[in-house]
Protein backbone atom coordinates (compact mmCIF):
# COMPACT_ATOMS: atom_id res chain seq x y z
CA UNK A 1 0.00 0.00 0.00
CA UNK A 2 2.86 2.58 0.06
CA UNK A 3 2.70 3.66 -3.35
CA UNK A 4 -1.02 4.52 -2.41
CA UNK A 5 -0.73 6.85 0.73
CA UNK A 6 -1.34 9.98 -1.04
CA UNK A 7 -4.86 9.45 0.08
CA UNK A 8 -6.32 8.06 3.10
CA UNK A 9 -7.08 4.20 3.38
CA UNK A 10 -10.84 6.25 3.68
CA UNK A 11 -10.46 7.77 0.33
CA UNK A 12 -9.21 4.54 -1.27
CA UNK A 13 -12.55 2.73 -0.18
CA UNK A 14 -14.24 5.69 -1.67
CA UNK A 15 -15.55 7.65 1.02
CA UNK A 16 -18.94 7.16 2.83
CA UNK A 17 -20.84 6.10 0.39
CA UNK A 18 -18.72 2.83 -0.37
CA UNK A 19 -17.72 2.64 3.03
CA UNK A 20 -21.79 2.23 4.12
CA UNK A 21 -21.97 -0.33 1.22
CA UNK A 22 -19.46 -2.21 2.20
CA UNK A 23 -20.66 -2.70 5.94
CA UNK A 24 -23.66 -3.08 4.59
CA UNK A 25 -22.74 -5.97 2.05
CA UNK A 26 -21.18 -7.25 5.31
CA UNK A 27 -23.65 -7.80 7.56
CA UNK A 28 -26.41 -8.62 4.77
CA UNK A 29 -23.77 -11.57 4.22
CA UNK A 30 -23.76 -12.25 8.22
CA UNK A 31 -27.53 -12.42 8.02
CA UNK A 32 -28.42 -14.59 5.77
CA UNK A 33 -25.25 -17.02 4.98
CA UNK A 34 -25.00 -20.44 6.65
CA UNK A 35 -21.21 -20.02 6.56
CA UNK A 36 -21.80 -17.24 9.41
CA UNK A 37 -24.41 -18.69 11.64
CA UNK A 38 -22.51 -18.68 14.70
CA UNK A 39 -21.82 -15.03 14.49
CA UNK A 40 -24.64 -14.28 13.65
CA UNK A 41 -26.33 -15.20 16.67
CA UNK A 42 -24.42 -13.24 19.05
CA UNK A 43 -25.66 -10.13 17.56
CA UNK A 44 -29.66 -8.95 17.97
CA UNK A 45 -32.36 -9.92 15.83
CA UNK A 46 -31.88 -6.35 13.93
CA UNK A 47 -28.68 -5.40 12.25
CA UNK A 48 -29.61 -1.77 12.35
CA UNK A 49 -27.38 -0.39 15.17
CA UNK A 50 -24.68 -3.08 14.28
CA UNK A 51 -24.31 -1.69 11.13
CA UNK A 52 -24.15 1.89 12.16
CA UNK A 53 -21.23 1.68 15.01
CA UNK A 54 -19.39 -0.82 12.71
CA UNK A 55 -19.65 1.82 9.73
CA UNK A 56 -18.75 4.57 12.40
CA UNK A 57 -15.84 2.92 13.81
CA UNK A 58 -14.33 1.87 10.05
CA UNK A 59 -14.69 5.19 8.84
CA UNK A 60 -12.12 6.88 11.73
CA UNK A 61 -10.15 3.12 11.56
CA UNK A 62 -9.70 4.42 8.04
CA UNK A 63 -8.68 7.53 7.91
CA UNK A 64 -12.14 9.50 7.46
CA UNK A 65 -14.07 11.36 10.47
CA UNK A 66 -13.99 9.64 13.81
CA UNK A 67 -17.47 9.55 14.42
CA UNK A 68 -17.25 6.11 16.65
CA UNK A 69 -14.63 8.45 19.00
CA UNK A 70 -17.08 11.15 19.07
CA UNK A 71 -19.92 9.84 19.78
CA UNK A 72 -19.28 6.53 22.02
CA UNK A 73 -15.26 7.35 23.29
CA UNK A 74 -12.33 5.46 22.35
CA UNK A 75 -13.94 2.04 20.70
CA UNK A 76 -12.24 -0.73 23.49
CA UNK A 77 -12.33 -3.04 20.59
CA UNK A 78 -11.16 -6.24 23.22
CA UNK A 79 -13.12 -5.28 26.23
CA UNK A 80 -16.37 -5.15 24.25
CA UNK A 81 -15.83 -8.37 22.21
CA UNK A 82 -15.14 -10.18 25.57
CA UNK A 83 -18.81 -10.71 26.74
CA UNK A 84 -19.02 -13.51 23.63
CA UNK A 85 -16.72 -16.24 23.51
CA UNK A 86 -14.28 -15.80 20.11
CA UNK A 87 -12.51 -18.50 19.04
CA UNK A 88 -11.05 -19.20 15.86
CA UNK A 89 -14.66 -20.77 14.30
CA UNK A 90 -15.66 -17.31 14.85
CA UNK A 91 -13.40 -15.03 13.77
CA UNK A 92 -13.35 -16.82 10.36
CA UNK A 93 -16.67 -17.16 10.26
CA UNK A 94 -16.38 -12.73 10.40
CA UNK A 95 -13.28 -13.22 8.03
CA UNK A 96 -15.80 -15.12 5.57
CA UNK A 97 -18.48 -12.26 5.73
CA UNK A 98 -15.55 -9.53 5.28
CA UNK A 99 -13.26 -10.48 2.69
CA UNK A 100 -16.74 -11.61 0.45
CA UNK A 101 -17.99 -8.14 1.23
CA UNK A 102 -14.29 -6.49 -0.01
CA UNK A 103 -13.84 -8.97 -3.15
CA UNK A 104 -17.62 -7.86 -4.47
CA UNK A 105 -16.63 -3.97 -3.56
CA UNK A 106 -15.29 -1.89 -6.14
CA UNK A 107 -11.77 -0.78 -5.10
CA UNK A 108 -7.96 -1.06 -6.57
CA UNK A 109 -6.99 -4.58 -6.09
CA UNK A 110 -3.97 -3.35 -3.44
CA UNK A 111 -7.00 -1.77 -1.39
CA UNK A 112 -8.76 -4.89 -1.30
CA UNK A 113 -5.62 -7.14 0.02
CA UNK A 114 -4.67 -4.36 2.66
CA UNK A 115 -7.89 -4.34 3.81
CA UNK A 116 -8.17 -8.26 4.14
CA UNK A 117 -4.59 -8.18 6.18
CA UNK A 118 -5.98 -5.68 8.62
CA UNK A 119 -9.66 -7.02 9.22
CA UNK A 120 -7.24 -10.49 9.78
CA UNK A 121 -5.19 -8.72 12.26
CA UNK A 122 -7.91 -7.26 14.35
CA UNK A 123 -10.83 -9.94 13.81
CA UNK A 124 -7.34 -12.41 15.15
CA UNK A 125 -7.00 -9.64 18.18
CA UNK A 126 -10.40 -10.68 19.19
CA UNK A 127 -10.10 -14.17 20.16
CA UNK A 128 -10.52 -14.69 23.75
CA UNK A 129 -11.50 -18.80 24.33
CA UNK A 130 -9.01 -21.67 24.00
CA UNK A 131 -9.14 -23.81 21.39
CA UNK A 132 -10.50 -27.22 22.25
Amino acid sequence: MNDLNLNSLYDLIGGEAKLRALVDRFYDLMDSSPEAKDIRAYHARSLTQSREKLFMFLSGWSGGPSLYIEKYGHPRLRMRHNPFAIGERERDQWLWCMNKAVEESDMLPAVKEHLKTRFYEVADFMRNKAEE
